[in-house]
């Protein structure tokens, strides 16, 4: 295969590769989610141990210590309610955050794919996005077990977390292939995305309600993408309340857009891969 040779980018070539690579995809998933935790004593153990033990962290520290920000609602007000609700919203970021992190090094980290195999490089980030939603299912059933154990029914709301987190994926694997191509040509980008991340982290309404942000900056934290995704995740999980629905669906749009602009972006880069390599 000629490296150089030209590579489509638009929606539909994005969709027949998923179609076409869904094995692949999925096995690779598995190597990468099973690799994590290769040579260790428990295993795949782990992935539902880690978050058991950080929830049982916030608990203590969220209920105990630090009680003067509270959401309100019935989850909220049961013991350790503060520590469900905060897990709530770290579930969606560390989604986020997982993909976005390993981005940058994607391509680096597999370079004998670029130079010597034919290889659908487009599918290295659904790999990493497909090992993030693995670990964000297993802490979101640990989140529902705890929610049940304190007394909270689940609410039937619940069901709707795929479609609220679908304007995520859209834009988190937009911004994945971006960030795995500029990686390629910019190292720095890194280092960048890393302060990115931790800067988000408090800059979205994960420990905190987006309420209790002053009305002079709410505005700018409206306009973070992770914002409505994670008040709409909130919601559904555990105060039963329907997502806003035309706030989803420019959301939505919005991150179809750039899905399709860091694919575009990704397939007409990688023709230089094997050069800077």
């Amino acid at each position: 295969m000629n490296p150089h040779s030209r590579h489509p980018g638009s929606l539909v070539a994005l969709a027949r590769s998923v179609v076409r690579h869904r094995r692949l995809i999925a096995q690779m998933t598995w190597r990468d989610v099973a690799g994590r935790y290769r040579g260790s004593v428990m295993g795949l153990a782990w992935s539902f141990l880690s978050p058991l033990v950080m929830l049982a962290i916030y608990t203590f520290v969220f209920s105990f210590i630090f009680t003067t920000a509270r959401w309100g609602g019935p989850v909220a007000g049961t013991t350790g309610g503060f520590a469900i609700v905060l897990f709530a919203g770290l579930v969606v970021h560390n989604l986020f955050a997982e993909c976005i992190s390993r981005a940058p090094g994607l391509i680096l980290a597999h370079t004998n794919l670029v130079k010597r195999v034919v290889f659908p490089l487009e599918i290295l980030p659904w790999t990493v996005m497909g090992s993030a939603l693995f670990h964000a299912g297993v802490s979101l059933f640990v989140l529902l077990l705890t929610q049940v154990a304190v007394g909270h029914a689940l609410a039937p709301t619940a069901l709707l977390l795929p479609v609220v987190l679908l304007p995520l994926i859209l834009f988190t694997m937009g911004l994945s292939w971006l960030l795995a191509a500029l990686g390629v040509y910019v190292r720095d980008i890194g280092q960048m995305t890393g302060m990115a991340i931790s800067a988000l982290l408090f800059l979205s309404p994960v420990f905190y309600p987006l309420s209790a942000v002053p009305e002079r900056f709410r505005f700018w934290f409206q306009l973070n993408p992770m914002t409505p995704v994670i008040e709409d995740a909130r919601n559904v999980l555990l105060f039963g309340v329907l997502p806003v629905w035309d706030r989803w669906l420019m959301v939505t749009l919005a991150a179809l857009i750039l899905c399709q602009l860091g694919f575009w972006f990704f397939q007409r880069s990688r023709r230089g891969f094997a050069d800077v390599l």
